[in-house]
């Protein structure tokens, strides 16, 4: 039997499981780097793009 995992999958599970754990050596940043590159590849780009603005849009608005 054959197993298929999206790298975005796994990516995201190695970069939960660093975090989680509070891991900040190289490996870390490896894969937490590899996770937001297979990311902005997928469908996701477009919704995550948007969620970032509209919060830099409100933090930018709480100041003034």
């Amino acid at each position: 039997m054959i197993f298929n995992v999206s790298a975005v999958l796994l990516f995201g599970a190695a970069s939960a499981l660093a975090v989680k754990t509070r891991s900040a050596g190289g490996g870390a940043a490896i894969v937490l780097f590899l996770f937001g590159f297979f990311t902005a590849g997928t469908g996701a780009y477009d919704p995550i793009v948007s969620v970032v603005k509209a919060t830099a849009d409100a933090l930018s608005a709480l100041g003034n």
